[in-house]
This record gives structure tokens, C-alpha cells and sequence, in this order.
């Protein structure tokens, strides 16, 4: 028996406002995650702890997306998955509310569980909700749309938390997460098409679809470009003062332009999936090795230093929308799944590799660190060209 939709179909044509309004949603969930990096200290001193354990603020999100990206689609196959996506824009809102409420970092660490729910349970959904919105074709740049929301997410969450904290004190940033919520959700009901579930013969666990030819290879290949891009981002502000003596403003205006960049490669990347996944996927990762090992190894100025620190930005923001779009490829009968499978395998990734740079830094320093994580960037990519397959046998058969 085939798989079959139990909806009608969606819009034949591109239904790229829903598709807008899932950026909007990841938008949403990046900036609030990554909000407490920037208002550490006066949440600690208003809630009494050190600031080490104000830090888990962000740790229990990641943890918490983690596990929702492996159960959601298991829990949720039953469901029309626009109810599914609008329950978790409204756990956003949520959360950060009650963070903004917070008296204490036992009710503030669980509202931030809550996001980390929200986050990996709407990142897993992501690419499989946007194959039902959009022509195969045109899926590559439906993706690249949608995870732009993690460039500009990033970008935003430091300085608008920076910015508000300073002036309203460090609840109004999470107010004003919970505000963007609010019109992220407005928009969702606006333009998200109801989705029935599909009927499949059973949702797939992670282990059965590592089982599944190449699969676990290609996952390899994602795990290693994830972790040396986080080994080395975690880095950033060390590697970028010991190359040239920069200030503060300078220093900013570096990583906006990553920032930027970042945001660029994303859209980038839409374009290039469109003519050849296999080469984005490979290409990303190497010029994110090659210009890391530019910046630590060449004598460059300060000119030079920006025109790597955006080349670095705009290869990694195709890494993540690359990746997406494979195990859509690869494994389309069990997308949400799949889905789920590399947001565990991002979060993951960030904890691996933020752990790998803190070694390699005690044992060497940011020199240390930067050409482990360009070498394993590097590898990353030559697995990939050589091992790594876009057009797998990935369906087990279906008929009586």
C-alpha cells in the first residue's frame, strides 16, 4: 500500500506566503533561544544565581529541542499539521511570557523547556510541511526562505536582548519575543492551508532510518559540518582579536557582517540546491575550513579579515537548509522523521562542538582550535563528495 494524504491537495501552485510565515515561526524560536546569551548578567543578579546556572537557560532549551525533534513526529502523526505548527508558535508565546514573569530560575528554566518543545518540534515539521506547499522544484528555495529564519534569528537575538536589556531591563526582550509570536501567529492562521496527516504504514524510528542505505553516512556528514562550524563560531571573538588588533566597534561590525552574510548563503543556497545539492553540500562546509584556516595561518589586515569573516558567514548559511533538503530527497516517505533526526543531530552538534573547542583551546589555544575544526570541516566535505549520495534507494517497498 502506498502512502496516501488523507487532505485534499494542497495549492498546486507555490503557496509562498505559508511559506513566509514558517520563516516568520523559526525566526521567532532562534531569537528567543539565543536571548539569554546576551542578558546573562542581569538576569542573574535579579534572580540571585550565579550566572553559570543563568547560562542553562540556554542549555535546557537545546536539550529539551533535542528530544522533541526525535518524538514530535511520533506523537503528533495523527494530527492536522497546521494545528500542530500553530500549537507550537502559541508555546513560543507562551514561554516567553512566563520567562518575562519569571521569580525564580526554577519557573524561568521551565518556560525555557517549553521553547526548546516548541523549537525542535517545529524546526523537524519544517521541511516536510514545505514539500506540501510547494512543486519538488521549487523546494530547494522554499527551504532556503524558511531556514533563513535561523541567519536572521541569530543575528537579531544578541543585540535586540543587548539593546531592550539595557533599557527596560532584561524581561522587555522577552516581551517583545513573545510580541513577535503574536504577529507570527496572526500570520500562520492567515495563511497556513489545513494539512491532514498522511497515512503511512508507521513512523519510522532514528535507528531504522540509519539503517537505511547511506543513510548513515550522510548523517556522519552532517554531524562533522555542524560540529566544526560550532567549534569554531564558539571561538569567533578570540581567533578574530589575536589576528588583528581590533576594538569593540570593530569587532561588532565584524560579526554583523557574518551575520549578514550568514543570511546571504541561506538564500544562496536556495539557488544553488536548485542546480546541484551534491556540490552545495560539499562546497559549504570546504570554504567555512578554508576560510577559517585563512584567518589564523595568512597575515591579513583588517579589509582582509572582513572579506573571510563574511566568506565564512555566507558558506555556513547553506550548511543547515543543504541538509534539510537531503533527507527530504533521501528519505521523502518519512520526512517528518528525518526532519526530527538532523535537528537532534544539530543540537547534538552544538553541544560537541562547543565541548571539542573548549579542549582544543586549554590544549593550544584559538590557533589550536581553528585548524582542528578547519580539518574537520574539510573532511566533512570529502566524505561528502565521495560517499555521500543525493539519490538513494531510500524507500522500502510499499506494495502488496
Amino acid at each position: 500500500m502506498s502512502n496516501e494524504d488523507l487532505s485534499t491537495t494542497v495549492n498546486a501552485e507555490p503557496a509562498w506566503l505559508a511559506v513566509f510565515s514558517l520563516a516568520m515561526g523559526v525566526f521567532g524560536l532562534l531569537t528567543a533561544e539565543y536571548l539569554p546569551a546576551s542578558l546573562l548578567t542581569p538576569m542573574a543578579a535579579e534572580l540571585g544565581v550565579p550566572q553559570a546556572l543563568a547560562g542553562q537557560a540556554v542549555t535546557v532549551t537545546a536539550v529539551s529541542a533535542l528530544l522533541a525533534g526525535l518524538l514530535v513526529p511520533a506523537l503528533t502523526r495523527r494530527f492536522d499539521r497546521r494545528r500542530v505548527l500553530l500549537s507550537f508558535t502559541l508555546l513560543m508565546i507562551v514561554s516567553n511570557l512566563l520567562v518575562a514573569l519569571s521569580s525564580s530560575l526554577l519557573m524561568l528554566l521551565a518556560m525555557r523547556t517549553l521553547l526548546g518543545i516548541a523549537l525542535g518540534g517545529f524546526w523537524s515539521m519544517a521541511a516536510a510541511v514545505a514539500m506540501r506547499l510547494v512543486p519538488e522544484k521549487r523546494l530547494p528555495r522554499a527551504l532556503a526562505i524558511i531556514f533563513s529564519g535561523i541567519a536572521v534569528g541569530t543575528v537579531v537575538s544578541i543585540p535586540l536582548g543587548s539593546y531592550l536589556g539595557g533599557l527596560y531591563g532584561w524581561r522587555s526582550a522577552f516581551w517583545a519575543a513573545a510580541a513577535v509570536g503574536g504577529v507570527t501567529l496572526s500570520f500562520q492562521l492567515l495563511t497556513l492551508p489545513r494539512m491532514a496527516p498522511r497515512r503511512v504504514t508507521q513512523t519510522a524510528s532514528v535507528v531504522a532510518l540509519l539503517r537505511r542505505p547511506g543513510i548513515g553516512i550522510g548523517m556522519l556528514g552532517c554531524v562533522l559540518a555542524h560540529t566544526g562550524q560550532y567549534a569554531l563560531f564558539t571561538y569567533i571573538r578570540p581567533a578574530l582579536e589575536s589576528v588583528v588588533a581590533v576594538g569593540i566597534d570593530q569587532l561588532s561590525l565584524l560579526l554583523l557582517g557574518f551575520g549578514v552574510a550568514n543570511f546571504a548563503g541561506t538564500l544562496l543556497a536556495g539557488w544553488l540546491m536548485e542546480r546541484s545539492l551534491h556540490l552545495t553540500l560539499i562546497v559549504m562546509p570546504a570554504l567555512v575550513g578554508v576560510a577559517a584556516l585563512s584567518i589564523i595561518l595568512l597575515p591579513v589586515t583588517l579589509n582582509g579579515l572582513m572579506i573571510l569573516v563574511a566568506l565564512w558567514g555566507l558558506a555556513f548559511g547553506g550548511v543547515p537548509v543543504a541538509w534539510s533538503n537531503w533527507v527530504t530527497r533521501v528519505l521523502p516517505d518519512q520526512a517528518e522523521s528525518a526532519g526530527g533526526m538532523v535537528v537532534a543531530s544539530v543540537q547534538c552538534s552544538i553541544a560537541s562542538g562547543a565541548a571539542l573547542g573548549g579542549i582544543m583551546f586549554s590544549a593550544g589555544g584559538v590557533t589550536t582550535v581553528f585548524i582542528t575544526a578547519s580539518a574537520i570541516m574539510l573532511t566533512a566535505a570529502a566524505l561528502i563528495a565521495l560517499r555521500v549520495s543525493t539519490r538513494l534507494p531510500c524507500c522500502p517497498a510499499t506494495q502488496n
